[in-house]
């Protein structure tokens, strides 16, 4: 294992109203962060075991690869400062100076070292049992993206609209640093992570985005922290 220091438009829902039936299907699922990177050694295992909860229905699965390895003689040809910055925000979210590789954030709430996997499975079952107050509905229709949101009761603090996407595989030759010589498989590695801005919560959400190309699309309804994600949805 790896360480190192260191506006939405809002809109009446009624509750009884349908929606207009999607163009893609979207599936509401538990989030599984992973942060990893091309030149962890400690890295494959939690990789392989991403590339497995990829695979499960009720999850969903992302790789997030961070940069700050890079240094070690290999650059990750899918790592962005951002999602360095993100994992650091949780950090300090629990008080911690250190971030490392492979971890796994479930849900926005539990930590978990991603070569764990008995422990990502228990934190997994645990965010699904949990009860959900925000229902999720997402449209896709060509390159437009509709989201459509509603929570009972209100929430009582803002929450961040998200817009993520993803590639569903890709495989990379590694030629330096620890994993040399070695030929790696990524699953739901993330390429956009951006704010689509805040909802109250109070009245319901009623949101366009624009969301050309073939990648995955994700969106996340997570508290300011980042927190507790409330609800999430993908269409692939």
């Amino acid at each position: 294992m790896k360480h190192l220091a260191f506006s939405a438009a809002l809109g009446f829902w009624a509750a009884g109203s349908s929606l207009v039936a999607a163009q893609d299907t979207a599936t509401l699922g538990t989030v599984v962060e992973l942060y990893t990177s091309q030149g962890c050694s400690s890295c494959p295992p939690a990789d392989a075991f991403l590339r497995k909860l990829a695979a499960d229905p009720d999850v969903i699965a992302l790789a997030l690869h961070v940069d700050y390895w890079d240094y070690i003689g290999w650059r990750d040809h899918f790592a962005q400062p951002i999602f360095t910055a993100r994992q650091k925000a949780y950090a300090h979210l629990v008080g911690s100076n250190t971030i490392y590789t492979p971890q796994m954030i479930v849900g926005g709430r539990e930590q978990v070292a991603g070569s764990d996997p008995e422990q990502v499975e228990r934190a997994i079952r645990r965010d699904q049992r949990a009860l959900r107050a925000v229902q999720l509905r997402l449209t896709r229709q060509g390159d437009q993206l509709d989201i459509v949101a509603q929570a009972s009761p209100p929430l009582g603090a803002p929450v961040q609209v998200q817009l993520v996407r993803y590639h569903p595989l890709a495989s990379v030759q590694i030629d330096d640093g620890e994993n040399a010589g070695r030929v790696l498989d990524y699953a739901n590695v993330v390429t956009d992570w951006v704010s689509l801005g805040q909802w109250d919560g109070s009245s319901a959400l009623r949101l366009t985005a624009p969301v050309a190309g073939s990648d995955a699309v994700v969106v996340i309804l997570q508290a300011e922290g980042p927190g507790e994600i409330l609800a999430a949805a993908q269409i692939k």
